[in-house]
């Protein structure tokens, strides 16, 4: 059965005639004539009698009308809770981060207090998710996009920094050069046991001799503040260890390169109200969160 021309069969009665019907339903009046014949054919049955003061149903009709009834008005009820939990933001967002990233924790608690209906499920992860494997509504991304089956808004552009102890410092002088770096101790991140480091200073590529590596920016962090080597880290993590004085940066006149930051969702679903607004609200917020507002 043709559920809109059932959803007109009842407007018709509900309305008590086809031209109130088709006024109250915005419908040409020809059109929801030719529905209900359609219906009607389809059921090989008369739905109503038509005369001059209106229509009214025959036994048929009587029956239909009892259960579509009920369905259009569960239907109805259906699109006003699904329209007032949107307007709401109530529901589950889906996320993927990369490990360490703090200042998403504290973004992520800020965009509940705003929207407090809004369930999330953060899933921390170094792999390279499969969205829609996976689950994932959105999924943030630092360096390059290669995901040709996902739309990527950028949301901001930053530079890791060069950092160590001022006892490190004090103890071994300041580097001049990247070239200096090789008589530091260093400690780098790499996203497996095989890679190297690699710290592109400028226009000088620096791969140094580290005492460790690893894929854990707040090990890092913790080897830099202790004072153990020279290394390289989000402005985020380093920020208050250099507003206490614990770190500095090192060559600020050679710069690490930028890192662009992305999120991605799936380019063949429509982002949803809830979706959006997570988007939006990590556009306008993010660079506070940051440190770059």
């Amino acid at each position: 059965m043709d559920l809109n021309a059932a959803q007109m069969f009842v407007g018709v009665v509900q309305a008590g005639s086809l031209s109130a019907a088709a006024q109250r339903m915005e419908i040409p009046l020809p059109t929801l004539s030719r529905r209900i014949r359609e219906l009607e054919r389809e059921l090989k049955v008369q739905l109503l009698e038509r005369s001059a003061r209106g229509t009214s149903l025959t036994e048929a009709g009587m029956r239909l009308y009892e259960h579509a009834s009920r369905g259009v008005e569960a239907l109805v009820e259906g699109e006003q809770a699904v329209m007032s939990d949107q307007a709401r933001l109530k529901g589950r967002l889906r996320l993927s981060l990369p490990p360490s990233f703090e200042p998403w924790w504290a973004l992520l608690r800020a965009f509940q207090q705003q929207y407090p209906d809004i369930e999330l499920s953060v899933y921390t992860t170094e792999r390279r998710v499969d969205l829609v494997q996976d689950g994932i509504d959105v999924a943030l991304r630092v360096g390059t996009i290669v995901h040709e089956s996902m739309v990527a808004r950028h949301m901001t552009t930053y530079r890791h920094v060069l950092v160590a102890s001022p006892q490190l410092v004090q103890r071994l002088g300041l580097p001049a050069s990247p070239d200096d770096l090789h008589r530091f101790p260093c400690a780098v991140w790499c996203r497996d046991v095989s890679a190297r480091g690699v710290w592109q200073l400028g226009a000088q590529a620096v791969e140094p001799r580290p005492v460790l590596s690893t894929n854990s920016y707040l090990h890092l962090r913790s080897l830099a503040l202790t004072g153990e080597v020279v290394t390289e880290l989000p402005p985020f993590l380093a920020r208050e260890g250099l507003q206490a004085g614990q770190l500095c940066v090192l060559l600020p006149a050679h710069p690490l390169p930028e890192q662009q930051i992305h999120l991605l969702y799936p380019s063949h679903r429509h982002p949803s109200s809830i979706v959006r607004a997570y988007l939006d609200y990590c556009q306008n917020h993010l660079p506070r969160h940051l440190g770059l507002a």
